[in-house]
């Protein structure tokens, strides 16, 4: 029997303040798809993973994840399974990025602290570096929040603008690196407001326009 896709999006609305924002988005995202989600700042693509992640309901429509229905009923965390980074994450200033992403291991209880050193070389930083994360440039935090969605291992993550503040010669690396989880298994949503390298790695890209998803070739980007 073939797996059921990982997200399923169908006639979804969200109206904030009164004011229209997703209108009739419907997606499926297959394990081992990357779908990349292009938009101006502003268009709703950082409201769409929250919906997608269970942090905020959809006014109307079907949402899936992981084969968890997110309906106003769901009172449960995250789905199971998923990576997500959203905005800025919020890493405890005081801590170290170790201790940062212990503490939220704790919390998980599905990695130890050998996962998470990993998780923190894998984005090219020292895991024994003392330094609190207030010291950290913006490329570091980006670096260090995407260790944290990347380190127990999910078969579904969602990355809000993850190349944002990034340096040039990380960025692509991380997009190999997306490939190379997608063709592995994962389903990955990104969002991203730039399109350069991006679509090169999708297996299917969409715009954000006007409240709707319009799924676009790569000669349309």
């Amino acid at each position: 029997m073939a797996e059921m896709p990982a997200i399923v999006l169908r006639g979804v609305n969200k109206s904030l303040r009164g004011q229209p924002v997703l209108q009739g988005c419907s997606l499926v995202v297959p394990y081992g798809q990357l779908v990349t989600v292009l938009g101006a700042n502003g268009s709703g693509k950082t409201l769409l993973l929250r919906i997608l992640s269970g942090l905020v309901y959809a006014d109307a429509g079907l949402v899936r994840v992981g084969g968890v229905d997110l309906s106003r009923t769901w009172r449960g965390p995250i789905p199971p399974n998923v990576g997500v980074l959203i905005e800025t994450p919020g890493f405890l200033p005081y801590l170290s990025a170790l201790a940062n992403l212990e503490l939220l291991a704790h919390i998980g209880g599905r990695i130890g602290s050998q996962e998470v050193r990993a998780a923190i070389e894998s984005v090219g930083l020292d895991p024994d570096n003392p330094k609190p994360v207030r010291t950290y440039s913006l490329g570091m935090r980006q670096r260090l929040a995407i260790a944290q969605a990347l380190m127990e291992h999910p078969r579904i993550l969602l990355l809000d603008e993850p190349t944002n503040a990034l340096d040039a010669e990380y960025t692509p690396e991380l997009l190999q690196r997306l490939r190379h989880l997608a063709d592995e298994g994962c389903a990955i949503v990104m969002t991203t407001h730039e399109v350069a390298q991006v679509p090169r790695v999708s297996d299917q890209v969409y715009a954000l326009r006007g409240g709707t998803l319009q799924p676009v070739g790569p000669e349309a980007v």
